[in-house]
Order: C-alpha cells, then structure tokens, then sequence
C-alpha cells in the first residue's frame, strides 16, 4: 500500500452521488470517481464536469503548501493538493465556496472536477455521508477472541480481559475492542473530543486521569450497521499504552495516531 501512496490513482464506482450546499443541488451523477491524490491515504469523489449543476469559476485561492513529504489525512485541508491542476470556486445562489473545487491536469482526469467533501452535503443513493468516502479497497474485519488482554498506562493497570473483540483494518494496527466492566474507569476521564469514521461510525474518547492528560481511548455508542458488536465497547491505543497480550508486551505501532 505505501508504494502506492506516491501515485495519483482513480477508481470509477456505480453508486448514484449527489450533493446539495443549504439545499441546493450542487452535483448529481452515477459516473463518480474515486480519486486518492499522491500520499492521500482517503478518497475524494470527483465527478463529470456535465454532471455539475452550478457555475465554477477559476479561484483566486492558492494551494497550500507541505513543509515535508508526508502523508495526508482526511482532516488535511482540501486545499493541500498534491496533484497539480487548478483550484476552482464554487458557486451556489449567490454564495461563493471558495477553493471547494479542483480539476486536475492530468489528462485522464482532465473532464472530472473534484469537490472538498466538507464544503457540500454529499448523498450516495439515498444514504447522507457524514464522514470521507469510503475507500474501495478498504477492509475491516471483527473476530471475538479469548485472548489475554492487559491494558496498562505508566505502570498502572486501565483494564483487563480474556473476551476482547479484536478488530482488523486495512493500514492500522489490530484494535483489541473490551467490554466495559473490564475498564478500571477511576483512571479515566471523558473528554469533549469525537471524531466521526466512515466505516465505524461517531467515536467519543477518554484521557489519562493523571498528570498527562493523554486520550488514550475510544468507544462507539452507535456503531454502523454490521458493527453492533463494538457498541460499548472501549479500545486504547495501541500506540500510547502498553498492551500485554497472552503475556507478551507488544510493540507499540507506528501509525497516524502514534
């Protein structure tokens, strides 16, 4: 995957895609692509300049600049484009979303513009999209486990279980998911931050109830359909405890959240 990362890459898809700004149509089309720009690791939808319902007009914004090659994320600026092409704005009853569009030089793409997803109110059929799109070669696997999962932080015990559901995904580590009567909740404490996943649903997070203050885990209330299973459940990151499984300390990932 991250010898892709460097390439512009596109993928068509069928689903029927619109999107409205305060109601008003902004797009509407079932030949959408897929475009990851060089080192995005998510998807942004681009779609056929004909299938485009409201004036674009060449912007006056200019792209933002990287420091140093890395990787982008999807709370990145839409404006950190990676690929060269030209910034458009968009036009919509009056109202002027500025640098919302983008089309590319690239000649295989040279007829799609593509929109910042948090600029728009995006529709795949009939569903809202409250998060990035999904990608197509992203996979997401839960399996219940009976291994031994201890969860410590600064030499102090969070939580343990032998009933842990362990999820897999596509470039992150493994998360070990444990019930909630297993978490020593006196060592946490909530926290005013959330965050919403495309594939997992709206996540709400809990820090370290001591000097450093460090969010160390997350829990889904409402999962998404075909994710139940995790409602409740709470996960730490992998990357900022120590998590002895069957006995063994595990290395502590690298990952966009280390």
């Amino acid at each position: 995957m991250n010898q892709i990362l460097p390439e512009l890459r596109y993928e068509p898809t069928s689903k029927w895609i619109r999107a409205f700004s305060r109601g008003i149509a902004v797009l509407d089309t079932r030949e959408a692509v897929l475009i990851w720009e060089p080192m995005r690791i998510t998807p942004i939808y681009a779609v056929p300049a004909s299938d485009v319902l409201v004036p674009l007009a060449q912007s006056s914004a200019r792209p933002q600049q990287i420091d140093t090659p890395r990787m982008l994320f999807p709370d990145d600026a839409f404006l950190l484009h990676s690929a060269t092409g030209m910034i458009l704005d968009v036009l919509v009853a009056g109202q002027v979303l500025e640098g919302a569009a983008f089309k590319f030089a690239d000649p295989e793409l040279a007829d799609y513009i593509e929109f910042d997803f948090h600029a728009i109110d995006w529709f795949e059929e009939e569903e809202r999209l409250f998060a990035h799109a999904r990608d197509a070669f992203h996979r997401i696997d839960v399996r219940s486990s009976s291994r031994h999962v201890r969860v410590e932080f600064n030499g102090v015990l969070f939580a343990e279980t032998r009933t842990p559901e362990i999820l897999f995904e596509t470039m992150l580590p493994a998360r070990y998911y444990l019930p909630h009567d297993s978490v020593m909740w006196e060592h946490l404490q909530p926290t005013t931050s959330s965050s919403m996943c495309p594939y997992k649903g709206r996540a709400n997070y809990w820090k370290a109830q001591d000097a450093t203050q460090t969010e160390v885990a997350w829990s889904y209330a409402e999962p998404v359909r075909g994710l139940e299973r995790l409602s409740g459940l709470v996960c730490f990151y992998n990357e900022r405890v120590d998590l002895i499984i069957d006995g063994i300390l595990a290395p502590r990932p690298r990952s966009p959240f280390d």
